[in-house]
Order: structure tokens, then sequence, then C-alpha cells
């Protein structure tokens, strides 16, 4: 199963050349989702070739300028393309005012729909359930009202080997191979065995998104065993209490809860603009927690 996750920005609140606001996509198969929306991220779909068309879900984290301050340009962007699929925003509560009133005073006319869901980012809720997916928030704890959110795809069913097919193997009974039965043939008196003809499908894989958070213990068992994590890491060690005032977290505090999660994989980034360089970021967080990689801008992970 195709499941990636694209950095299009790794910076915090205060601008940073070449480093741009939060902004990510998810692509599990050929289906995108737009996690956090920081200024600028229409530019950064652009230059990685990302067709609107496939983002039909977007999900904001918190309210700070630097998590969705680019919605209004690629929305209206995405209007003056005459787009016209319908697209869903996970939110929390103040952000379907805050675009009404945008396009109001700016008589935008959309010609998609949006449909606003307020996530509440104080209780594990299931947001999202599709064929492809599942999506719970994760509580956070901000200075304002945040949540992450949790994907774990649905494992695929199994694929059929055409190649060992009888030619005249009746179609009706590819479904029920795909669903792992065996099958018997009244007409012919033959028994096609599930194992003789398919392949396992994909696994289940999982993926958590944990945006702007102080240290807590709250979310671990949530993310038990999670694949990939993206965890914010806006300060070093040198700058812990500095974290602990803003509701952040450090590298190594990051590192501290993919190891608590027995996580497979941690990706860090929401870097504060005071870093020049990151080598302390993953030095610190890779001396709790082996397995991690800096976020890069315009970068894909394989989750």
């Amino acid at each position: 199963m195709n499941f990636e996750f694209l950095v299009l920005g790794t910076g915090s609140a205060t601008p940073v050349v070449n480093r741009h606001p939060s902004a990510f996509l998810l692509s599990i198969e050929n289906e995108s989702f737009l996690i956090d929306c920081g200024e600028g991220t229409q530019y950064r779909l652009l230059e990685n070739k990302i067709k609107s068309s496939r983002i039909r879900h977007i999900f904001i984290s918190h309210l700070h300028g630097d998590h969705y301050f680019g919605l209004i340009g690629l929305l209206s962007s995405w209007n003056l393309n005459q787009r016209k699929e319908e697209l869903t925003i996970f939110a929390p509560r103040g952000l379907d005012e805050i675009l009404t009133t945008q396009f109001k005073y700016s008589d935008t006319r959309l010609h998609f729909k949006i449909i606003f869901v307020e996530t509440n980012t104080e209780s594990i809720n299931q947001i999202l359930d599709t064929n492809l997916v599942t999506v719970e928030t994760i509580p956070l704890q901000h200075r304002i009202p945040c949540c992450g959110f949790l994907f774990r795809s649905k494992a695929s069913k199994r694929k059929i080997v055409a190649d060992k097919l009888p030619s005249n193997f009746p179609i009706p009974y590819m479904k029920m191979l795909k669903d792992g039965l065996d099958i018997f043939d009244e007409l012919t008196g033959v028994t096609y065995k599930n194992k003789d003809f398919t392949v396992p499908g994909g696994q289940s894989k999982s993926f958590a998104y944990c945006s702007d958070t102080a240290f807590n213990e709250l979310k671990v068992n949530q993310i038990q065993g999670i694949d990939t994590i993206y965890h914010e890491a806006t300060f070093t060690e040198s700058e812990a209490k500095r974290a602990e005032q803003t509701n952040h977290s450090t590298a190594k505090q990051a590192a501290k809860i993919a190891q608590m999660s027995n996580a497979k994989q941690l990706i860090i980034g929401h870097y504060s603009s005071r870093y020049k360089t990151l080598e302390t970021h993953l030095e610190e967080a890779k001396s709790v927690f082996a397995n991690t990689l800096l976020a890069e801008e315009n970068t894909t992970y394989k989750v």
C-alpha cells in the first residue's frame, strides 16, 4: 500500500527564509489529505505538482496563524480554477466563521461545497471513516484548543494472481477470492483454494500527527505501536524552560513520546526561527530514539 508523508513546511510562528510554516500532505493510495495549511501552502503544492482534485479533506490542528493562514489563498485559487469537488475541513471552532467572513467581504462565491466539521480538542473522537482510512483526533496541550490526528489505513483485500487462474474462471468468483474465501463450483465439482490463486493484500499502516503541544504522556496509549509519528520539536534542551512556558516540546521530549509509544519511526519539525542549523535537534532526539529523522521541506517519507 502506498502511504507517504510529504513535508511542505517545517517552520514555526516567526518567518525564516527557506523554512515555511506548517503544512503537510499525507497520501494513501490515490487520495491525499492536507494537514495544516500555513502561509504559502498553495505554492508548495504547485512546486510538488499536487493536483487539487486529489485533496478532498483538510485537517487544521489549531488556529494559530502559522497553521492556517494559507487556507484563504488556497481555497480562493481553487475557486478561480473552477474546482467542483466537495471539500471537508476539520478544525476547531471558529475557522468556519473566519472563512465565511473573508468570503463575505471579498464577495467570493464558491463553485464547490465546503463542509465544516468542528473538532473536539479535549477528547479522542473518530472524525472520518472511509473505505481507505479512519482518522481520530489526538488531544494535545497547547495555549489554545489544539489536536493532532491519527490516521490508520485499512488493510486491503487479497490480491488475485491472474496468471494462476483457469482461462474459464467464473467472473462472479473473483470477489469471493479477494474476500479470502475458498470456492466450490457446484457445476464442475471443482474446489478453488484461495491460497492457490491469491496473495496477501497490503497491511494496515498508522501515522500520528502531533502538532503544537507541551510534553505530556496522555497520547501515548492512543498511539501505541504507531508506524510513524510526526511530532513538533520547536526547541532543544537548552530552551526547555521556554518550551514549557509556550506549551511546546523539545526534540528530546518528542523522542521520549516516540520511545514510550513503541513507534517505528519519528519525524520531528516545527523548528523555532532561532535555530539556523538543526544538528542539535537530531542529536538530542537520537539519544533517546534512534530512528529519528529531521523533517525537510519538499521531502517525502514512507510511513
